[in-house]
Formats: structure tokens, C-alpha cells, sequence
């Protein structure tokens, strides 16, 4: 059977993407929401909801979706890592893709960062520039906290490590510092690159996105793989099976 779509965020610009992208793969939209709606009586007409609201709203989502006992995909991004941490065992208590980025191309990438900090050590300076259009309201992206987060994994480092920007630092870089850099203007939909920088050569890896579209076919493509998983917290890498 046909796996029902609920759409909360329906008004935002990746509402909107998903909703035509529904439509172009021959899926059901059984309801379109946002902040503010009653997405409780949504979520009794679909079969799992896809989220692109606002982080603000994720724990009333989570719960209103463990109530129903409905999957969920978490889009939203913009989460602190605290709020993160607290969300999460509600997330685990329903099947939920819960990811920054639901491109096909980004999660290779993120595969190829973790390779790369895993082979290249402390002597290739880790940065990561990201850039996305002026009307992004968080940053660094979720993309790019992603990046990050893995870079950091593998280097046994701790959020500590992060350099948003050198406004005010002086002095030489340090071997242990991972730097991030968010560049806003224009209507780019979102470029990440991930640099390995070592004295004599560089590795650096590019994603760049021009079409919203990709974000949301890949946040459908989970919608309909995780609709049959047990409870717990997947991403992007589960559902393309990159693990």
C-alpha cells in the first residue's frame, strides 16, 4: 500500500518542495500543515509525517507522533546540541530519519569526510566552509554541524575544538582546532566543502546544491523506507544503506 504523506511546514520553501516533489513521484499528500495548525488531526490521516517546520516545534511533533505511534523524518535543522540530546529518546521511541541533509550526493560526502579524517591525521588542518542564501535563518547549516560532528568523531575531539570564524584569535593555528565558516547572500540553495589542508597539498570535498528539489526527493525516499522500520533514530546513511 501507497505510504500517506503529512507535511508540517507546508508553507516554508521546503514544504513547498517536498509537496511538488509528491506529486511528481506519484505519492499521496494526505495533509499539509504548519506551525499552528492542528497537526494532531493530520497525523491521523496520514501514515508518516515529514517535518520542515520549525526546531521550535520538534518536541510537541515527537510527542503528538508517539501518541499515533507514526514514523517520522525530521528535516528541521537550527536544533542547539543540548536540545538535540533532549529530543532524541523521544525520537527513539518511534521509527524517525532525523538528518540535516537528505541528498544523495551529501550523504556520500559525508561518507568520504569520514574516510578522509579517519586516514588523514593531525598534521591535515580540518575546515569547513559552507554558503547558503540570505534568507537561511541558522548557522552553521545542518549540513555543515554534520561535517563537523564527524570530523570531530574521528578525531576524538570535542565541540571545543570548533573555530566559527577567527574574529579576535590570534596566534598560529593550532593542530587540534576544526574550523568552521558560514557565508550567507543571493539565492544559493547550498554549497559545502570539506578541506584537508596539510604542508605540500590539500584534499578538499565539494557538494554543491542548485536544486531545492534534491533535498526533497531524498526526504520522500526516507518517508517510504522508514514507514516499515521498527522504533529507534536513523538517518540518511541507513536509508541508502552507506553505513
Amino acid at each position: 500500500m501507497a505510504v500517506r504523506i503529512v507535511i508540517n511546514g507546508s508553507r516554508g520553501r521546503m514544504g513547498q518542495a517536498v509537496a511538488a516533489a509528491a506529486q511528481e513521484l506519484g505519492l499521496v499528500v494526505a495533509a499539509a500543515v504548519d506551525v499552528g495548525d492542528d497537526l494532531g488531526a493530520a497525523l491521523d490521516r496520514g501514515d508518516v509525517v515529514v517535518d520542515f517546520s520549525s526546531h521550535h516545534a520538534t518536541k510537541a511533533l515527537l510527542e503528538l507522533a508517539i501518541a499515533r505511534r507514526k514514523p517520522v523524518v525530521v528535516g528541521t535543522t537550527g536544533h542547539s546540541a543540548a536540545a538535540k540530546a533532549e529530543l532524541l529518546p523521544l525520537a527513539a521511541r518511534v521509527p524517525c530519519v532525523w538528518a540535516g541533509n537528505f541528498s544523495v550526493g551529501v550523504n556520500l560526502l559525508f561518507a568520504l569526510t569520514r574516510r578522509a579524517a579517519a586516514v588523514l591525521g593531525a598534521d591535515y588542518d580540518a575546515e569547513v566552509v559552507e554558503m547558503h542564501h540570505r534568507f537561511k535563518k541558522d548557522a552553521p547549516s545542518g549540513t555543515a554541524a554534520r561535517l563537523l560532528e564527524i570530523i570531530l568523531e574521528e578525531r576524538k575531539l570535542t565541540a571545543a575544538a570548533l573555530r566559527h570564524g577567527r574574529q579576535g584569535i590570534t596566534g598560529e593555528r593550532t593542530p587540534t582546532e576544526v574550523g568552521i565558516h558560514a557565508l550567507r547572500g543571493g539565492d544559493v540553495v547550498g554549497d559545502h566543502t570539506v578541506m584537508f589542508a596539510a604542508l605540500g597539498e590539500r584534499l578538499e570535498l565539494t557538494h554543491k546544491a542548485s536544486d531545492r528539489g534534491i533535498f526533497a526527493r531524498g526526504a520522500l525516499r526516507a518517508a517510504q523506507w522508514v514507514a516499515t522500520q521498527p522504533a529507534g533514530v536513523y538517518d540518511m546513511q541507513d536509508v541508502l544503506g552507506l553505513r
